[in-house]
């Protein structure tokens, strides 16, 4: 079914003097064939929404290394056509085969459909988005903010810097006590980014959020921004959580991209996605086998704190005590860090507990 939305790249044009045996990504991957369209065993699908963007990106990927051993990866080509609702059907498709699909889009309105394609599957979902600032009324975010049909139960707001946000949004996303952590935060502590991160269903990365003289390939440039090796870091902690199910990086512009320089970082992202894919510990806390379980007895609080930690990874999660029918289940579990239980024990509440708790209330 996937060859009506899908043509296969030329693998000829993609690869060009790479040798047959050499142990780059670009030997490793496989290539969607409409007549060899396999897909039993897939773990990550490359899709291109807009072909002379992904094809750069691919040009650049498939010259690193690929030390994922038993990663079976696919390129599945490009989209006929680079359009957000046509891209619903073969993002879905992909997602309900237990499939990880990595968007390259040239169009930041491709977020919209990673997300319908979800939504379709799962009511209520986790998203995190990587701007530089919230377009709360573009169309691409406006169908997700604000309509009820949209299911938006949590959302994240990576690297925003403060002199490009308007008040309304800042509003929105204190009202809903959404997670944000801004360009200065996360340049500090880039462990801050995790958690929320670890709490999506679905990531979409938009290129606007790196720094100009790290990734010229953009439509509104400005001279501040995530360097190249912290987007890599957040692009790593995206491919480990268990909980995600697809990541896409959005508009990337090739015909303003210097020397292909924005191509070769999002390369770069790309094999820092699939570094993470290839270390998942399988630790989501669908049950509390193989979690640690450590209580917190807060003053002036109604009831102990209940926290737990993985042995496979280390991480922590917060329980949330949900009564039946109240708010989504499967968003109980609130990742965490150390550092929250540890203020916990000293009896302070971080923000994004405190959030959380409001979410739920």
């Amino acid at each position: 079914m996937l060859h009506h939305w899908i043509r296969p790249v030329g693998q000829k044009s993609i690869l060009g003097d790479i040798g047959e045996g050499a142990p780059v990504m670009g030997r490793t991957v496989s290539f969607y064939d409409e007549d060899t369209a396999d897909l039993n065993g897939v773990h990550v699908a490359l899709v291109g929404i807009g072909d002379e963007e992904a094809d750069a990106v691919r040009r650049s990927l498939y010259r690193m290394s690929c030390p994922f051993e038993g990663l079976k990866i696919t390129d599945m080509g490009n989209l006929r056509k680079p359009d957000a609702e046509f891209a619903v059907a073969p993002i879905r498709e992909l997602i309900d085969s237990k499939i990880f699909p990595v968007l390259i889009g040239r169009d930041v309105s491709a977020m919209t459909a990673q997300y319908k394609a979800f939504l379709s599957l799962q009511q209520w979902i986790n998203l995190v988005l990587a701007d530089e600032k919230l377009k709360s009324e573009e169309p691409y975010l406006r169908d997700v903010l604000h309509r009820k049909e949209a299911k938006l139960f949590h959302f994240g707001l990576l690297g925003c810097q403060a002199h490009f946000m308007l008040p309304g949004d800042w509003m929105l996303l204190e009202e809903r006590h959404y997670d944000v952590v801004r360009l200065g935060a996360a340049r500090a502590n880039p462990e801050a980014m995790e958690p929320v991160v670890r709490d999506a269903d679905l990531m979409a990365f938009h290129v606007n959020a790196l720094r100009h003289s790290d990734a010229p390939g953009q439509e509104e440039p400005s001279p501040g921004g995530f360097t190249m090796e912290e987007a890599c870091q957040i692009s790593r902690y995206a491919g480990m959580s268990d909980k995600l199910k697809s990541f896409g990086i959005f508009g990337y512009h090739q015909e303003w991209d210097v020397r292909g320089q924005t191509a070769q970082v999002i390369a770069q992202m790309i094999w820092y996605c699939l570094e993470g894919f290839y270390q998942r510990k399988g630790d989501f806390p669908a049950s509390t086998s193989g979690l640690t379980e450590y209580v917190v007895d807060m003053k002036d609080f109604d009831g102990p704190l209940v926290f737990w930690k993985s042995e496979k990874s280390g991480r922590w999660w917060f329980q949330l005590a949900v009564k039946a029918g109240r708010k989504p289940q499967r968003h109980r579990l609130i990742p965490c860090s150390y550092e929250d239980y540890r203020m916990a024990c000293r009896n302070e509440l971080p923000d994004r507990l405190i959030y959380a708790l409001r979410r739920f209330g």
